[in-house]
């Protein structure tokens, strides 16, 4: 019943998302300084820098700490030089802490979390293998879109937007696979496009009571080093993440763990690879060698921003506080009358907040007056939720009063909407939740005594 021989690609779905933010769509002056009106040419919508600083609030990519910013400020240096074996195998053996791992044998890849995601498929799989995974937004689409240009035969489980995995229906699927032809199960952890987060170790559960051999498959893009993570506790075969997301890097790296289980598919896969054969990979690595030119700067800014998570009391202590700020959001909804597009809590993520626009209310207008008025960055609504949702995200480098600004700067951009919003009434409540349940800088208690 839940069986959908998928022969439509992600082209459609995309279609749907029509209205797009474009420079056409922002106001012909974005801004206007001086007293007097100006009778010289105004410059293009993009060609001005306002003053301080952008807010960026977007799930991804997000801000970029100082710290790391400088740590990548290096000059051009030879990976070939005998300093960079060491330095490669500490950058390979710190990725652990993120997927919360010992056993787990990590990559990094020159790319993104889509090359992530080609590698997690190509090293694991065979053409016309069976795979399961679950349809719930636009991340997820563009997945099972790759799977099945892959030629790989998806069993899509389509779910309402706004809604996680169901855990009940693939225990129900894998325990009809008497012939155990299912040879993954794929996962997106935590969907951007709905501000979704599924339980992993729910379908862990789900896989073992139907004692099925499947190989699991997780998508941790915008979830890993942001969200709780126990890859060797769920046993996840294959998770995957990007730069640009909670590790709060530029765009570039694309990283992958592995464990011994997946690796042995490898031996059988029959996927053709080459740029992200894992079997190069394992041939190099140990010796903290690569098979080709890595990104190095972003390698320096990598090893930066995971001391700084060690620092901050290691992934517990970062999805605490990614919880804290989420929450605060969340409060700031509510004391604006809005809903979520999440509406049951257990699947609300703690990366990013999508919240619904009442009838009559484009959206759209809210994220371009922020941009346009206020230089604040949103999300807009994807595909099918285009003009019914924006997105505030919420992960990486971020704490409250950054969290306070982009509050403040959303009731701006409602009211310019057109909404009935009074000002602070979100913001207040976010504000009463921090102040309540927020602690002191670990490094700063001393000043408190």
């Amino acid at each position: 019943m839940l069986r959908e021989v998928a022969q439509k690609r992600a082209l459609p779905l995309l279609q749907q998302w029509t209205r797009t933010f474009s420079a056409s769509a922002l106001p012909e002056q974005v801004a206007q300084f001086g007293d007097a009106p100006s009778t010289s040419p105004q410059p293009a919508p993009f060609s001005f820098t306002p003053p301080g600083r952008n807010h960026l609030f977007v799930p991804g990519p997000v801000n970029i700490h100082e710290r790391v910013l400088r740590a990548m400020h290096v000059p051009g240096q030879n990976h070939r030089d005998p300093w960079f074996a060491q330095f490669f195998k500490d950058c390979l053996e710190e990725t652990k802490m993120i997927y919360g791992t010992t056993e787990a044998t990590p990559f990094i890849f020159p790319g993104t979390g889509t090359g992530g995601w080609e590698a997690a498929l190509c090293n694991t799989l065979s053409p016309g293998d069976t795979v399961v995974c679950f349809r719930y937004g636009l991340f997820s689409h563009l997945w099972i879109d790759m799977m099945q240009r892959l030629g790989l035969d998806v069993m899509v489980v389509d779910r309402p937007w706004g809604e996680g995995a169901d855990e009940a229906a693939l225990e129900e699927i894998l325990k009809k696979d008497t012939g155990k032809k299912i040879k993954a199960v794929c996962v997106v952890h935590n969907e951007t496009t709905t501000g979704v987060t599924s339980d992993i170790a729910g379908c862990r559960k789900a896989m073992d009571a139907a004692n099925h051999p499947a190989l699991l498959l997780v998508d941790g893009v915008s979830s890993i080093g942001a969200l709780e993570f126990k890859m060797d506790d769920w046993r996840v075969d294959v998770a995957v993440t990007g730069s640009q997301k909670a590790l709060s890097l530029p765009t570039g790296l694309a990283f992958v763990a592995t464990s011994k289980k997946a690796l042995d598919h490898m031996k059988t896969a029959k996927l053709k690879r080459v740029y992200y054969d894992f079997a190069d990979m394992l041939r190099t690595n140990p010796s903290g060698n690569v098979p080709y030119t890595p990104t190095l700067s972003l390698l320096y800014g990598m090893r930066e921003s995971l001391k700084m998570l060690r620092e901050e009391g290691g992934m517990e202590a970062v999805a605490a506080r990614h919880h804290r700020l989420a929450e605060g959001v969340r409060k700031a909804v509510e004391g604006w009358g809005l809903q979520l597009l999440c509406k049951n809590p257990r699947w609300r993520s703690d990366s990013l907040t999508v919240v619904e626009t009442p009838e009559g209310i484009d959206s759209n207008k809210i994220v371009k007056s922020a941009y346009a008025k206020y230089d604040l960055s949103l999300g807009i609504g994807l595909a099918q939720i285009n003009g019914k949702v924006f997105r505030i995200g919420h992960l990486g480098n971020m704490n409250e009063l950054m969290l306070v600004g982009a509050l403040g700067g959303v009731e701006m951009a409602m009211i310019d909407a057109g909404m009935s919003i009074r000002p602070g009434s979100g913001v207040g409540k976010a504000v009463e939740y921090w102040q309540k349940t927020g602690a002191v800088i670990k490094t700063r208690e001393s000043l408190m005594q």
